[in-house]
């Protein structure tokens, strides 16, 4: 018991108040965010749309999604992260009542799409914050913590949204706003504004021009991060889109699947914890070259697999990739980001995600209808390839950083003389 104290003091040890406050307020938000996990079985059960129709107004979600990341990074350098996250979270409370109580299609996707947009702005600000007032040696240890904290309230909202959507739809609705007003309470009383205005700190590459979101969209350095994040999105991607397809074809049941899902989120609540001290004597370009390796090989070991030991086994290999990749992954987009763009940097880095949830299913049943079990040899690849990449690109990342810190130093010079 008392190694299990001093592990959590270590843990927990150099993060403030304001980082606990924030952390507080995104599991509330994710564990209260069920709703539209069922919203297309509320489609078709309780209003009577069709499928390919309630396919459209979940796409709408998802395209309002993409649209409120970026609004809410621009929001959060400009306006604030307080104000953002204020503004993000009152909106979806208000949003998710008006959905409860409509009744025509046509509302709804409109209604979808605005919580779509409202449910992605907190993204950046919430990482943005957190860079704020968490000092960089213990950054990593935060996100590992906030990955911890999404993952846990992700599994909480899955089992609340089962037993809801059970119950009643209209309590589904509701009782998601309710938590969505809470964590709003909890930021109004907490958190204080995190930005400050500091003297611009840019790439050499967008000198002379304001900076903007067009500032993360030319940095090449940056850029190339974030593409070997969205091959890593698509990967993991493969566990909620393709796979389920190819268990069924293997003649698993679908409660086979949910056991291999429920398998990777236990690791993720159990073992997250542990991963900062495991991984903090390594360059991040060593732990992502590892992570996605052994992503590459936990799906590519799915060729061969036609039972379910062989995918509980498969998954725990790529869980533990995930859970390595997790803290290194969101350090290296906040050390990339010169400090008056954090959000907007946050915001280019969190598109990946709405972007590979596209391309995996389009692409990954494409693959597998035509190779079959060798769809999986060719995800292996591409976490291979992945891998190399994060190995190549991991010097020029570190001088980047570098020269980032030195000008940051220089610019601080400068205003406290002034």
């Amino acid at each position: 018991m008392r190694g299990l104290r001093r592990w959590w003091d270590d843990t927990a040890s150099g993060l403030p108040a304001t980082f606990w406050y924030l952390w507080s307020g995104l599991l509330i938000n994710r564990a209260g965010a069920f709703a539209m996990l069922f919203l297309s079985l509320y489609l078709t059960a309780a209003r009577g749309a069709s499928a390919s129709l309630a396919g459209l107004v979940v796409g709408a979600y998802g395209a309002g999604g993409a649209a409120g990341t970026l609004l809410g990074g621009v929001l959060a350098d400009r306006w604030g992260r307080r104000s953002t996250l204020l503004a993000a979270h009152l909106g979806a409370a208000g949003l998710m009542v008006g959905l409860a109580f409509s009744r025509h299609l046509a509302v709804i996707a409109a209604l979808a799409a605005l919580v779509g947009m409202v449910h992605s702005m907190p993204s950046p600000a919430f990482v943005a914050a957190i860079v704020d007032v968490v000092p960089e040696a213990r950054r990593s240890r935060a996100f590992n913590l906030q990955f911890w904290a999404f993952n846990l309230g992700m599994a909480v909202a899955s089992l609340l949204a089962g037993v809801l959507a059970e119950a009643s739809f209209l309590a589904l609705f509701l009782v998601d706003a309710a938590a969505t007003l809470a964590a709003a309470v909890v930021i109004a009383l907490k958190v204080p504004e995190t930005l400050t205005r500091r003297p611009a700190v840019t790439p050499r590459a967008v000198a002379g021009r304001r900076p903007g979101l067009h500032t993360a969209l030319t940095d090449r350095t940056f850029l190339a991060f974030v593409g070997l994040t969205f091959l890593l999105a698509v990967l993991t991607m493969q566990t909620s889109t393709i796979m389920p397809l190819a268990m069924r074809a293997d003649g698993l049941r679908p409660s086979a699947y949910g056991m291999v899902v429920a398998l990777g989120g236990a690791l993720i609540v159990v073992g997250q914890l542990f991963v900062p001290r495991l991984i903090e004597p390594y360059r991040k370009s060593t732990v992502l070259a590892v992570s996605t390796g052994l992503m590459a090989l936990g799906f590519g070991a799915l060729t061969v697999a036609d039972g379910l030991p062989l995918y509980l086994g498969a998954a725990v290999v790529w869980t533990v990739g995930q859970m390595l990749a997790a803290p290194p992954n969101a350090q290296i987009n906040a050390d990339l980001a010169p400090p008056e763009l954090r959000a907007r940097y946050q915001s280019v880095f969190y598109l990946t995600f709405p972007a590979a949830s596209f391309v995996a299913p389009a692409l990954g049943g494409l693959s597998l209808q035509h190779l079959g079990e060798r769809h999986w040899l060719v995800v292996g690849a591409l976490g291979l390839v992945t891998a190399v990449g994060h190995l190549l690109a991991g010097p020029p990342r570190e001088r980047r950083v570098a020269a980032l810190r030195a000008a940051a130093e220089r610019a601080e010079t400068v205003s406290a003389g002034r």
